[in-house]
């Protein structure tokens, strides 16, 4: 519950501006130098989220932590209006917990979770064919977590409205 609120917190104060959280800036490029397709295949160009605060996490639909779901989609509709975006990115490296076509996955997150936040076709997180996003995510020193390998499904990143990522929390978070 703890570190709920902790990620709340720091929701709330990256929608106010207000973040004092710092992440390594030595990565060259920008978040929304990044394209990324959605759940219907059609590219994304990230720049669209400029201005907004991000979360950006790696979700999986038959993962003990899947019902995080739930807790996305509030934070979701409690803040969409005040400049929030949610970014869910479905990823089958963790315990092959995310299966199914992006069909299949976006069935399963509006019929079970009622989603509505942004959704991506399926990626990898880590290793040579992880997302550039994602090496990107990884490389930076953000607390608490610190830079390395997403270590299982639903780890977030929180990106304030400038664009830099400001935190990073696992999944128990």
């Amino acid at each position: 519950m703890q570190f709920r609120l902790a990620m709340l917190g720091v929701v709330l104060m990256a929608i106010g501006n207000s973040v004092g959280l710092t992440a390594d800036a030595s990565t060259a490029g920008s978040i929304y130098d990044h394209k990324i397709a959605n759940i219907d295949d059609k590219p994304v160009e990230l720049s669209q989220y400029k201005g907004k605060v991000l979360v950006i996490v790696n979700v999986a639909s038959k993962c003990g932590k899947t019902p995080q779901y739930e807790g996305l989609q509030a934070l979701h509709e409690k803040f969409k209006d005040k400049g929030l975006a949610i970014l869910g990115m479905p990823c089958n490296q963790f315990g092959k917990q995310e299966p199914g076509s992006n069909k299949e996955i976006q069935e399963f997150c509006t019929s079970k979770y009622h989603v509505t936040f942004d959704m991506f076709s399926k990626i990898d997180v880590n290793g040579k064919d992880a997302s550039p996003l994602y090496k990107q995510l990884t490389a930076l020193d953000t607390k608490p977590k610190g830079a390395g390998p997403v270590a299982w499904n639903f780890e977030k990143f929180i990106v304030n409205r400038k664009g830099e990522v400001v935190a990073r929390f696992g999944s128990g978070v």
